[in-house]
């Protein structure tokens, strides 16, 4: 990564520049290379997926996404340090970093709300790469309406018993666990909604189907046909479910934004190397002001986003604060910005950057979907203009 000047800024202490440092030579070394062909089916991508969540555990990277007690490297999760993992992954894997975020993600709401019997019988594995996570919420009909969800769990003794289905559910078919959100009815709306950990062993679990997206990532629909889940699995009270979601989102939603500021760093990279050795009409690329302007566009951009991603993790490790508003922005600035970098670094290349393979086609695949899941960038809008709208 050309730019590490960040790291000299006041959110970071020595050991996340440490961290950085570390992070990004293994990166460099272990999962760089453009010459890697992308998996030719699911099974193939699912081996991929596996095997890297195994190396990132061996590694000790996956340690950041679980608290110490639990296997952890730290002792509380740090939203710095995740957001500093993803933007380091996402430099050189745009599935390693897939990998690495929903280990986060798919714990998440354990480490925030789990029992202490629920965090000692998942979280290690999660560390280890040995147990996958996932994270199931949005339903065909719902979309980024999470109140509407009709997936249902009712108590019946000790158990709830859950029907229903959920979609666009990343690492559908390879998670050894699933954090669920189902309807319990105790209000109308959010406030009727439950969390539960499933394991993906339980009967009356299954996948229904895999779905295919430009950048291959495991990702499929999942369904729930009287699937009986101890009511020990529930995490917090009954009704939580969308605070539950919430709180977890706070943390990672900025790791999004972290993520697509390293597709952002590369694409940059890629360019500027591309520019500087060509040559068209008796001059260098980079003497012409229409590439310069390019360039000076994705380097501010990629600045300002990265302003923003590392306040909202401060705000959230140092003054302990909701960071709703804070990580809303990160994530809508830096993936729209990284959207648009990575397109003039196409332009920049021109022919050859649409070719199968080549790094920032393979960004411009990459980068597209970061702008729909976890909220797309219009809900992002509304809730930075809600928060705006409770000021006096």
């Amino acid at each position: 990564m050309a730019d590490t000047s960040y790291l000299d800024w006041p959110f970071f202490n020595d050991g996340h520049r440490q961290f950085a440092a570390d992070i990004t030579a293994w990166a460099a070394k272990e999962i760089g290379g453009d010459d890697h062909p992308e998996p030719a089916d699911d099974a193939a991508l699912d081996a991929e997926a596996s095997a890297l969540a195994a190396k990132l555990g061996s590694a000790g990277w996956l340690k950041y996404t679980v608290p110490a007690a639990y296997g952890g490297a730290l002792e509380n999760l740090d939203a710095r340090s995740l957001c500093i993992a993803r933007q380091c992954l996402g430099y050189h894997s745009g599935l390693a970093d897939f990998v690495f975020a929903m280990q986060g993600l798919g714990s998440g709401s354990i480490t925030l709300f789990g029992t202490d019997e629920q965090k000692a019988r998942y979280l290690p594995g999660v560390a280890a790469g040995t147990g996958i996570a996932a994270f199931a919420i949005t339903e065909a009909e719902g979309g980024s309406d999470v109140a509407a969800m009709t997936s249902s769990a009712e108590l019946d003794g000790d158990d709830y018993v859950i029907n229903g289905a959920k979609t666009w559910i990343s690492n559908a078919g390879l998670a050894d666990h699933y954090i669920l959100f189902a309807r319990t009815g105790e209000a109308p709306g959010s406030k009727g909604i439950s969390a539960f950990v499933v394991d993906a062993d339980t009967p009356g679990f299954s996948v229904t189907e895999r779905i295919s997206v430009i950048a291959p990532h495991p990702l499929g629909t999942i369904a729930f046909d009287n699937c009986r889940v101890p009511a020990a699995n529930r995490l917090g009270a009954p009704g939580d479910g969308f605070k539950v979601a919430l709180t977890t989102l706070d943390i990672f939603r900025a790791t999004v934004g972290a993520a697509a500021l390293g597709f952002a760093r590369r694409a940059l990279d890629e360019a500027t190397k591309r520019a500087k050795s060509r040559n068209l009409f008796g001059q260098n690329l980079t003497e012409f002001q229409l590439i310069q302007e390019k360039i000076a566009d994705m380097a501010l951009k990629i600045d300002a986003a990265a302003l923003l991603v590392f306040r909202a993790a401060w705000v959230k490790d140092v003054q302990g604060a909701r960071v709703t508003r804070e990580a809303a922005m990160a994530k809508l600035y830096a993936t729209e910005a990284a959207q648009e970098s990575i397109d003039q670094a196409v332009q920049i290349f021109g022919g050859t950057g649409i070719v199968s393979g080549v790094p920032v086609e393979r960004l411009y695949r990459e980068i597209r979907a970061l702008r729909i899941y976890e909220g797309t960038s219009e809900i992002q809008k509304l809730i930075i203009a809600g928060e705006a709208l409770k000021a006096p």
